[in-house]
């Protein structure tokens, strides 16, 4: 008998994701860790901690949003009456979530203040100056702005329902991923119209799939059905967003370790703390590639039959290894290369 139950979810899965990605921040803290110059100013332990811990909560704000804004378009409009209960939830989840993305987005601008003006006041004043003057306060001003523009989208949802276009909601949070990845390393090579390009793909295609595979594990693993119909689409995407975060992070990564010439690039990789937070992130897209193989190939078709599987525990594993990715990838933006 086929399950069509749709209460049942499963939280804790998008709770994991979340801690694994602050863990994910403090291991990518120790390796990066360096000793203070003397006689340089720095920044307090609650910027210099606070600060990355806020950007990847900033990231898992906006994965939950463009995962649940996709949801609509991976379970498809052709059962109604069996998708809107799920669909009604995941409306409200993604207000919620686009609501944190503004607050962390602000709270971040107030950091990054803060840690360029070491021992200093933050004012209203040095904040607008910080925008006015620094090419990441301009970008996280506008992540803000359309992480609110999502956050409305949401509340008209909510509304209206599915009569407020899915694709828009999803092409609007995965616009605002834009302005960030194109503010760290990508912009000092020569070659940085191609890195930027290459930093927001990466971006994109690891929020489409982290929030993809959380949406449909955490709101249709109960429901037999719609989880049978969403996941093939799923995966299909999962395969694309693999290529281009392997391509493009393979590329991003030796752009950056052959920026100093004094270093060849195998001993950049194994003898610094930036390559080792790329030896990290590489083990990171390893495991998450056997564990999507495993689940494309191993329980899909016993899914696609409506049968009982282990797709929550091996999901769950995955969502943690993406924390964990999204953690070091926070930390590996602000590292020097050495």
């Amino acid at each position: 008998m086929t399950s069509t139950r749709t209460t049942t979810h499963h939280p804790w899965l998008a709770a994991g994701l979340v801690v694994s990605s602050i863990v994910g921040v403090l291991v990518g803290l120790a390796v990066t860790a360096a000793e203070p110059i003397p006689g340089l100013p720095e920044p307090a332990v609650v910027v210099r901690v606070g600060l990355p811990i806020v950007r990847v909560l900033l990231d898992m704000a906006a994965v939950v949003t463009v995962g649940l804004s996709l949801l609509p378009l991976l379970i498809g409009f052709d059962r109604p009456k069996l998708a809107e209960p799920v669909l009604a939830g995941a409306r409200r989840v993604a207000m919620l979530s686009a609501l944190v993305w503004v607050v962390t987005a602000l709270v971040a601008l107030v950091l990054q203040t803060a840690e360029l003006r070491p021992g200093a006041n933050v004012s209203a004043a040095s904040v607008f100056d910080y925008i006015g003057t620094v090419g990441a306060g301009k970008a996280l001003v506008f992540v803000a702005a359309f992480a609110a523009i999502s956050f409305g989208l949401s509340v008209w949802s909510v509304r209206a329902g599915e009569s407020v276009p899915a694709e828009l909601r999803a092409a609007v949070a995965l616009f605002a991923l834009l302005p960030l990845p194109v503010t760290g390393h990508a912009t000092n090579w020569r070659w940085h119209d191609f890195t930027m390009i290459s930093m927001e793909l990466h971006v994109m295609s690891a929020a489409a799939w982290t929030g993809g595979l959380g949406a449909v594990v955490v709101l249709l693993a109960a429901n037999r059905t719609l989880l049978a119909h969403a996941l093939p689409r799923f995966s299909k995407l999962a395969t694309i967003c693999l290529v281009v975060v392997t391509a493009t992070g393979v590329f991003n990564g030796a752009v950056e370790l052959l920026v100093n010439p004094n270093i060849p690039l195998l001993e950049a990789l194994v003898g610094t703390r930036y390559g080792v937070l790329v030896l990290l992130k590489t083990a990171c897209l390893v495991g998450l590639a056997v564990l999507g193989a495993k689940i494309r190939w191993r329980l899909m078709p016993a899914i696609a039959a409506h049968r009982s599987t282990a797709l929550v525990t091996w999901a769950g594993l995955e969502l943690a290894i993406m924390g964990l990715a999204f953690g070091f990838a926070v930390v590996l933006t602000r590292a020097p290369v050495s």
